[in-house]
Parts: structure tokens; C-alpha cells; sequence
């Protein structure tokens, strides 16, 4: 089978496509004959750097990519749920062999990292939703249910969790705004932002305008910045950004809330616990993820190198050939 494999950190130019052995299933595994899979930012990290400097050189995952669609092929023998000719989709990284591979023909992982994917919807748009859909639906949701007329402001909102947050909440009658480039502004008003705001000439944190709940993917300011922007009772979510910046909303987090009664917290991915709810958006019509691509497996460097520039629509989505 084809693989992107890599044997050093560095940028898109260390990975290569090679060939190697096809995985067998063990016991409680699933082969599946990848058909797509998309990029996250751990992909990103993790290509660049280890996720913890603990000082080695040589990449323990070869082979990148965590969300992945596509057919199952073969099973193992104890393996209770799925048949060969399945159509699933799901998030790995916290599975299988390391977490990863999805980057490659076929992988095997075991039973409970996917689900069954929804006869109409696409491969492309099935590996566009595992990390980013949960991320959107757990930061969106971290205050509980929407209220009617509550405002809300996605940071980062060009992106993958961005363009699925803004599609689930436009359903509850709130007003959005979106913060990204100017670039990705007519799609960004395509999909239902209500407002836009161009990152590089204004500042959100410091314009005056106060919202229900801030939704971030990109975290670059300490956590009391951002309080300034929350209304009474508001609630800031972070679902991505630098580590160091990250740890802040950890450490201050529980200070923040006793003296502004405002709340701020870190989402910590759960995942694969909200494919289903994603299932039903999609089928009910309310979801339609965005797919920058589909670049082919043979172009998955240029595909890393547009991913890192930030200029993406949504989801950047490799196929396999």
C-alpha cells in the first residue's frame, strides 16, 4: 500500500510517499481501505515538532493523520459490530497504533474509534468533521444550551471547527461573529456569519463589544484579555492555540470565575462522543462541512504547506489514490 511517511521532524518537504507492507487487524481491530482523511493542527505539530521536547530526534508516528473515512476491508476475530463493506468515519488519535496513520491506503484501528458514516455523505466531508465537529460542538456547547439572541464571537472562524460551529449555531436563532482574514470573508457570509472582523486591523479583545460566549481556535492573548469582551456571566472556550497559552486558562481559570463571574475554559477534546449528534445535523440538513481540497495523496506536501500558510477554507482534505 501507499503511505506519507516521514523519518524526521522538519516542514511538508520531509514527507514522502512510499510503499510499504499492508497492517493485518489484530483480534478487536478493523482494516480499513482509507478513502479520505483531513488535517488538524496536532497533524501540523506534530510534523514540525514532538508534542512533548522530550528530546528525541526521530519521530515515533511515521505516518500522520487521525481523521479518517473510508470502507472496512477486513476484521478481526473478535470484532462484534462491523462488517467488511462498512462505510465509517471517526477520529483515531487516541487509538490503534499511536493514535495515527490515517494518512495512508489502509489502516487498522480498533472497533470503537469509528462509526458508521451516513449513506449521503461523502468520504470528503465524513473526514472533515471527526476532530473539528466534536471541538465545535463541545466549545459551542460549554455553557450549556444556546439562548435565543445570544451573541457569539468564533476566533479562528475561517477554519475547520469555525465553519462547523457557525453552521450548528445559526440554527438557534443567535448572532454570530466571525474573526479570521479578509480573504476568507465571502464564504465566512456564505455559511451564515452575521458579522465579520479582519484579525490583522481589528482587535476583538479591545473594540468595546461584548459577547455571551467567545468560541477560539486560536488562543494568542492571556486569558484576562479576553474577559474584557465576555458580558456578565459570559463564557470564553478554547479549543486550540499554544501550549503555553493553553496551561494560562488551566492555572487562572478558577480565579477568573470568583472575581468577574466570568468563565473561561479549556475544552479538552472527548472524542468520538458527539459523531452521532454531527450524524444527525447532517442528515436533518444543518451541516454541510467545508472542504478545501480534496488534494490527492501524491500532493499531500502542498496540502501541509496551505494548511500551515492559515489560508484555508475549512477543512483541507487529502484522498488516497
Amino acid at each position: 500500500m501507499k503511505a506519507l511517511i516521514r523519518d524526521r521532524y522538519g516542514p511538508p518537504d520531509v514527507l514522502e510517499v512510499r510503499d510499504i507492507d499492508r497492517p493485518a487487524p489484530k483480534e478487536r481491530e478493523l482494516l480499513v481501505r482509507v478513502h479520505a482523511a483531513s488535517i488538524n493542527d496536532w497533524d501540523w505539530q506534530m510534523l514540525q515538532r514532538p508534542m512533548l521536547p522530550l528530546g528525541f530526534n526521530t519521530p515515533r508516528v511515521r505516518i500522520l493523520g487521525s481523521d479518517i473515512a473510508g470502507r472496512v476491508a477486513a476484521v478481526g476475530s473478535g470484532v462484534q459490530h462491523f462488517t467488511v463493506g462498512d462505510e465509517v468515519y471517526g477520529d483515531l488519535s487516541r487509538f490503534g497504533s499511536g493514535g495515527w496513520g490515517g494518512f495512508a491506503e489502509y489502516v487498522c484501528v480498533p472497533e470503537v474509534a469509528v462509526i458508521r458514516k451516513p449513506p449521503r455523505m461523502t468520504f470528503e466531508q465524513a473526514a472533515a468533521l471527526p476532530q473539528a465537529g466534536q471541538l465545535a460542538v463541545q466549545g459551542l456547547f460549554a455553557a450549556g444550551p444556546l439562548r435565543s439572541g445570544q451573541k457569539i464571537l468564533i476566533n479562528g472562524a475561517g477554519g475547520g471547527v469555525g465553519t462547523i460551529a457557525i453552521q450548528l449555531a445559526k440554527w438557534q436563532d443567535v448572532e454570530v461573529t466571525g474573526v479570521d482574514s479578509a480573504v476568507k470573508f465571502e464564504m465566512m457570509r456564505a455559511i451564515g456569519f452575521d458579522h465579520v472582523i479582519d484579525y490583522r486591523n481589528e482587535n476583538f479583545a479591545r473594540n468595546g463589544r461584548r459577547y455571551d460566549l467567545i468560541l477560539d481556535t486560536k488562543t494568542t492573548r492571556s486569558p484576562f484579555a479576553y474577559t474584557r469582551s465576555l458580558s456578565p456571566g459570559g463564557t470564553y472556550a478554547t479549543v486550540g492555540g499554544d501550549l503555553s497559552r493553553l496551561f494560562q486558562f488551566v492555572i487562572f481559570g478558577w480565579c477568573i470565575r470568583q472575581t468577574t463571574g466570568k468563565t473561561v475554559r479549556l475544552i479538552m477534546l472527548k472524542q468520538n462522543q458527539d459523531l452521532p449528534y454531527l450524524n444527525e445535523r447532517f442528515e436533518a440538513g444543518q451541516l454541510i462541512p467545508v472542504i478545501d481540497g480534496p488534494y490527492r495523496l501524491s500532493e499531500a506536501r502542498e496540502a501541509f504547506r496551505h494548511f500551515g500558510a492559515g489560508t484555508h477554507n475549512g477543512k483541507v482534505v487529502i484522498t488516497m489514490e
